[in-house]
Parts: C-alpha cells; structure tokens; sequence
C-alpha cells in the first residue's frame, strides 16, 4: 500500500533515523540493526503511520547520541521492508531507499528525531558522454567485482544494464567499498552526469590501489597469497583479500572438518554438514554467504548430539536435596524419586513432561533447580512471558537475513548435554499473532511420541529431546490450550497454611535473607509470634514471595544500624516492635471479625494468584422485582447469579414469605473490591444464601464460608480449587465451611492441621447450606410486611460457635 507522503514534494513529521557508518542509496534494498531506544522509537512510529522514514548518516560514528550538527542533512526517504527483533534491545531492519531528501527542520528531538523534509529531485541526462560514461562505469563496476570475486558478476552487470543511468550509479555507490565521506558526497551529487563522473574517478582509483598494492606485495615474493585475475588488458596477478584459492584457508577448513568428526552428528546432520563444508571450500572467505555457511556449521558442532549427564540413582541423596530445598511439596517429590527409580530398571526411559500448577510464590520454578540438582543433571530455564512468534520456538529459517535457531535449540547448546532439566516458565502467558502460535509449535516438543525428531527451522536436521525431562510453569489452565495440556502431566501446586509459610521462613528465607544481606545468624532474632504477624496482617498469598519480601524489608533496615553502631549490634524482632520495621499492618479482616449480617454472606473463590474470601452482598429496595449484579462479575458469575435468584423465588413461594417480590422490591447484589474481576460458577450457594436472608431477616453467621454451584431446584454441585479456597478461608481466620459432597475426593489433598482446625461441612442441597449458614431456622422468618420498626431497631443475635456436638472435622 503506496501513502502520499512518498511521492509528496515536502514531507512533515517524518521519523529520522541517524546511521553510523552506512549511507543509503535510493533504489537499493539495504539491511541494518538499530539499537538506539530513540531509533527504535522513530522506527515504530513510522510503522505505525505509513512505513517511511528519514535516513541519514551520522558524521562520526563514536558519538552515541548524535545532536542535529552531528547528522547530514541530505539523506534518503525509504520504505521499511522488513523488522525483526534480534534480541532485547537490538532490531534488524531492511528498508527500501525511495528519494534523495534534505532535512529543512528538525520538529522534534525528544523521544525521537521528527523532521521536515525537501524532496531533492535528480538531474537527468542522456547526453552522448553520459551514455558512454555509463557504460565505461559499469564496465570498470564489472572489473572491480572480479577482483573481490563476487559470486554473481554477470547476473548483477546484466541486471544494471537495463536500469536507467540515474539509478544505476546509486545502485554501484552502494556496492562499493568506500569511506563514510566519499559514499555521502556521491549521494549529494543530485547531478546524474557529475554522479557517473565522480563514480568513473573513483572506480578508477579504487583499480589502482589495488593493483599498486599487489606490487607492493609481489616485491616482497608474497606470491604464495596471491591469486589469479582475469581483466580487459590479459591476465594479471593480484594479491590475497581480493580473491579466493582452495589453500588459501586450509587450517580452518581442516579444523571443522575434525570439529565435525568429534562432534557424534547423526547420519543426516553428519550428510548436511559435509554439503556445507564442500560449498565453504568454493566460496570467498569475506562473501555474506560464506559467513552464513560458517555460523550455520558453528551451530551443528556446538549442540550436544551425544553428550549427557550421569544421573544420580541413590533415592536417598535425592529425597535429602529436594527437602532440603523446598518445604511439602509431596507430590513432586514422589513423581521425581518414581522417575529415578524407574531409572534403576529401565535404562531408556521416556522423558519426563511436568505440568505445575499454582499461584505465584510457591515455588514452581525454583523446584526446577532442585529437581537438576537431584537427578544430577544440568538446568536450563526459558521464560515463555509475552512470546508471540512460533520462530522463537522452532527458528528461522537461514534463507532469512541474521537468521538463528529457535529458543529450544538455544538452551540444550547452554546446556551442553542432550538431557538437561528443562523449565518452560509462566507457558499460560504466551499469546499469538500474525507470526504464528507458539504453543502450537510447543506441541512437538512436549510430545513423548515425537520429540525424537524435533525439528527446528536453522537446524533443518532432527535433534533428540526425548531425554530431556521439561518442566512446564503455569499460574493457570485456562489461557493453555487443550491439547498442550493433554501432553503433560499436571501437578497443581496449592498455597502454604499458616503454619507451612511460619516454617518456611524459619528454615529458609530467614537464613537466606541474613546471609545475602552480609548479616551473623546472631544479628538478627525473628520470632516465632513475629513472623506469624506478618504473615497475617502484612501478607496476603497463596505462596511466599511477599512474605520474602517483608524479611528483606527488615533486613536493609538491620544492616543500615549495625553499620551505624557497629558489628556488634544485635536486634530482636516481636510483635510489638514490628511496625518500627514495617510500617502499620497492610491487611485487616474486618468482615470477619464483624458481627452476623442479614444478606451479608461469605463465598471462597479461586483465582490465578490462589484462593480468595469474598463478601456478598444483597439489598432490596422499592421497585419492580429488577435484578441488579455489580462487582465486576463475569458471565459465568452472571448466569450463576441469576440460577441462584430463580431458585430463590421458587423458595419463598414454598415458604409463603415475600410473595409480592417480583411485584414491589428490585434486589440488588454487590460483591466488593469492585477492580477485582470474578468468575466462575461457585458462589451460587453463597449468592442464594445473601438473598434468602435479606429476604427473611435472617443473618447468617459470619463464622462459615462456602462454595459450591447451584441448580434452578436446589441441588448443589461441585467446583473446582476445594484445597485452595479453604486454605484461603483458614488464612483468614474462619474455622467452618461448607462445600459440595461431590467434592469429598479433594478432602484427601487437605493438610492435616487444616483438617484438625476446621470444620468442613459437605452439602448436597441448598436446604442444607441454609441450615448450617442462617442463625435461626427458616421456620422462624416473619411473612413479608410484618416487620416493624421495633424489630428493626434490635439488635441481631451474636454469631454461634461451631454446631453442637460438632468438633473440628468433617460433617455433613
């Protein structure tokens, strides 16, 4: 798609790019890398716009941030071909040189160079002598290609000879080895005859030298580096650098050749490598091509084809390094000890794919370090957060200019062995676009059936990654497609209790902490009632990065007075003392601690970063029986609501109470931390149970938290994240809950002091849930208008204790 600005006299606000050392010509395709945050900034507006932009060359090239003075004001309009991130900072562009231009004024400078521009026209001329220097230019063009053995000659010479003279001097310039200078002056020769003069002096000259250096050289019996030329005056010799013989480079090509013997290739790569070695013999050493062919054989001796680690089998050494590393976590730990004990009877076992699962904090990716350090194997970790481009994981091609190997391929040559631990970090934080699906591309690699013969892009050969044991990260499922999913093995990861988080930091953050600080273990005393402070009122998580981080706090605190007072300086942290170090508490539970509410109810939820409590809740108000949602729900949330609302209706039909509802009252339900988005179909049970108790003005004990979806006939069905949602509810001081029956098979997953302090009441109808939630019995709500001011004005019963007879466990 053509703009106007392209074709446009003057163009205003047009992107500048400053250049170090290059000068683009119009009418040439020309490929260089930007790094500058203010080039890459230019470069992305002008592609948000039309795709043009100002090229210049800088006037020295060391100077970092080049001011106006310090770029030419004549330079190229040109067309962005092609971009392509290299790494962080650096982007490869190619661009299309359009139109010799001069810069007028600078409108900008910050963030980036914006400028108004003067087309520059060139002068043609088709006189006699332009024609015949247009033809002695290409002919010298053609003799100077010779001399540096450019691959190509003719099918390049014949080319030029059908362009118009103008175009074909910028298209020579920009072949030509010159000075910075020389290359800028021929671009400001707007004069098509004076531009072919200057490009016949300066081919001329560019002859000479070579030809007096080439004496120089045969002066001093150098005639081993010496080559053969073939010109229009017979045949001449010329020195080394400007062509290529076999011997010329016999130690390098020697060296692959024993590299690529060592290196263990199979058949196939051993074949592609031998092909590449036949053409680098062929090919000039200095050639673009032959640089591509060396990279490319660099690439296949480097991986490691046959090199592995030796494993540790001992069950026992491997049991004692996870523990000591990560607190719980049986799970994982059991997969990995079965993993190295089938090792023990199976020598080539298939590769190990894990799927783990949890909030963020809980140690997923530094269990990945542990897990290398058991096996005795290397580690290797690839954040997969914001990857779009399905060539980060399988490469580009190497018909692509400054092409590479894909991520994958990366990080087993880091690892040096063909069966390191392998972390595919935060995979669910991947997306798409034109460029393709990387997940999908992850398919092949974590398929046991086929990862044998994955086969990257640059590589173009099938490398093994069968032995390789992946470890894959995830804060949630949802984002992952199914299939992906379905080729590991998933492990969820839930959140710490109280006391897990309290010997967590004793064992290992504390420790961690003192020591990265530069602290004596005797420096700096915790407490045991301290710690439990700021795990309840200063964090609030499923894992312990925050909880890590208050440690920290205390610790750059510790560390400013021993240097104060000396070495010597010791300090014990309490809980009286602990807001000197931390400020005041970050998080209360004033819900929980309030009072029984009518139509105030508490649901467990589950979200990415764990289990979380919410408050419901539900008011009615004169209108016509209108049902309003707000809090930021989700559809799903939605569509529960209004289940539960049309299950309610049928209830107090049954019960003959607030039989005008849909006629005299709208009801309105409100979930607070409206920022928060929430989903999900669990909070039926709790929505019914708000409504039903604003309708009768019956509270409901604020002691008890519940989940669990709802049916239109009262039936309650199970959800998912049972173990997070009551670890979540114990954080938050509640010792009761409710969930579905369906779910009991999660019970098994609960840790044992959880089940010691709570009761867990499971529920297969909504009857149930409002006998354990409402504090009086259904049977004792008033008939809707029989409230009267007086008992409105009293005071609603204080919250119950556990059930009578019921200790902590479970009932149902």
């Amino acid at each position: 798609m053509t703009d106007a600005n392209e074709h446009a006299e003057v163009i205003r606000n047009i992107p500048l790019i400053p250049l170090r050392d290059l000068v683009v010509f119009p009418s040439t395709l020309v490929p260089f890398i930007i790094g500058r945050p203010s080039s890459v900034q230019a470069l992305e507006k002008a592609l948000e716009k039309d795709g043009l932009v100002f090229l210049s060359a800088q006037m020295d090239p060391n100077v970092n941030n080049p001011t106006p003075k310090d770029i030419y004001s004549l330079g190229v309009t040109a067309k962005i071909i092609r971009t392509a991130k290299s790494d962080d900072q650096n982007t490869k562009v190619i661009v299309e040189g359009k139109r010799r231009a001069r810069v007028i004024e600078y409108l900008s400078t910050v963030p980036y160079y914006q400028v108004l521009a003067k087309i520059v026209k060139d002068t043609e001329d088709r006189s006699p002598e332009a024609k015949e220097l247009h033809k002695r230019v290409l002919g010298l063009f053609e003799e100077y290609l010779k001399i540096h053995q450019s691959a190509n000659v003719d099918s390049i010479v014949s080319a030029l000879k059908d362009n118009a003279p103008e175009r074909v001097s910028d298209i020579i310039a920009s072949h030509l080895y010159l000075p910075l200078e020389e290359k800028q002056n021929i671009l400001e020769t707007v004069n098509s005859l004076e531009r072919l003069r200057r490009l016949n002096f300066v081919l001329e000259n560019e002859i000479l030298k070579l030809r007096t250096r080439f004496k120089h050289e045969m002066a001093k019996g150098s005639r081993r580096k010496t080559g053969v030329y073939g010109g229009d005056q017979g045949q001449k010799v010329f020195p080394a650098g400007l062509n290529y013989r076999k011997e010329d480079q016999p130690n390098e090509i020697d060296e692959l050749k024993q590299k690529i013997a060592k290196a263990g290739l199979p058949p196939d790569a051993l074949d592609k490598a031998q092909k590449e070695i036949d053409r680098l013999e062929t090919m000039p050493p200095m050639s673009a091509e032959a640089t591509v062919c060396r990279n490319y054989l660099d690439w296949l001796i480097s991986l490691p084809w046959t090199k592995k680690s030796r494993e540790k089998r001992d069950l026992k050494d491997a049991e004692r390094i996870l523990n000591e590393d990560h607190f719980g976590l049986e799970k994982v730990k059991e997969r990995i000890l079965e993993y190295l004990a089938i090792r023990q009877l199976v020598k080539q076992p298939k590769g190990v794919i894990l799927g783990l699962l949890g909030a963020p904090g809980v140690g997923k990716s530094s269990l990945g370090k542990s897990i290398a350090r058991a096996t005795g194997r290397r580690f290797v970790r690839l954040s997969l957060g914001g990857v779009r481009d399905e060539a980060e994981v399988r490469g580009h091609r190497r018909t692509y200019i400054g092409a590479y190997p894909g991520r994958i391929i990366q990080m087993i040559k880091r690892a040096g062995t063909k069966n390191p631990v392998f972390l595919l970090d935060e995979v669910d934080k991947m997306s798409m676009d034109f460029r393709g699906d990387p997940a999908s591309a992850l398919m092949e690699v974590l398929d046991p059936e086929q990862n044998n013969a994955f086969l990257d892009h640059y590589i173009d050969t099938d490398f093994d990654l069968s032995q390789v044991m992946f470890i894959v990260t995830a804060n949630q499922t949802e984002p992952i497609p199914r299939p992906l999913i379905d080729r590991m093995e998933i492990i969820r990861i839930p959140g710490y209790t109280e006391d897990e988080k309290l010997q967590i930091a004793k064992r290992f953050l504390v420790p961690k902490q003192t020591k990265s600080h530069g602290l004596a273990p005797s420096a700096l005393g915790l407490s045991d009632p301290a710690l439990a402070k700021i795990i309840r009122e200063y964090t609030k998580e499923a894992g312990v990065r925050n909880l890590e981080r208050e440690i920290t706090t205390i610790c750059r605190k510790i560390v400013k007075r021993v240097v104060d007072r000396g070495r010597d300086h010791r300090e014990r942290v309490t809980p009286r003392n602990l807001e000197s170090y931390l400020g005041i508490p970050k998080f209360r539970r004033s819900e929980i601690d309030r009072k029984d509410e009518i139509g105030v109810a508490i649901g467990m939820a589950w979200t990415e970063t764990g289990g979380e409590i919410l408050t419901f809740e539900s008011t009615k108000i004169h209108g016509k029986g209108n049902f309003t949602l707000t809090g930021q729900l989700g559809a799903i949330m939605q569509e529960s609501a209004q289940a539960a609302f049309s299950f309610v209706r049928g209830k107090i039909y049954e019960l003959s109470f607030a039989r005008d509802l849909h006629k005299n009252f709208d009801i309105h339900i409100h979930v607070p931390e409206g920022a928060t988005p929430k989903e999900g179909p669990s909070a039926g049970i709790t929505i019914a149970t708000s409504i039903i108790s604003l309708l009768t003005e019956i509270p409901v004990a604020k002691k008890i938290a519940m989940t669990g979806e709802i049916t239109l006939k009262g039936k309650v069905l199970p959800v998912g994240g049972i173990k997070e949602k009551l670890l979540a509810a114990h954080r938050e001081g509640i010792r009761e809950a409710v969930i579905p029956l369906d779910n009991r098979a999660d019970l098994k997953d609960i840790p044992k002091l959880l089940k010691q302090e709570m009761v867990i009441h499971l529920v297969e109808t909504m009857d149930q849930v409002l006998k354990l939630a409402l504090i009086r019995d259904l049977a004792d709500a008033k008939p809707a208008g029989e409230t009267t001011a007086e008992d409105s004005r009293k005071e609603t019963p204080p919250a119950t204790g556990e059930a009578e007879g019921a200790g902590p466990g479970l009932a149902h």
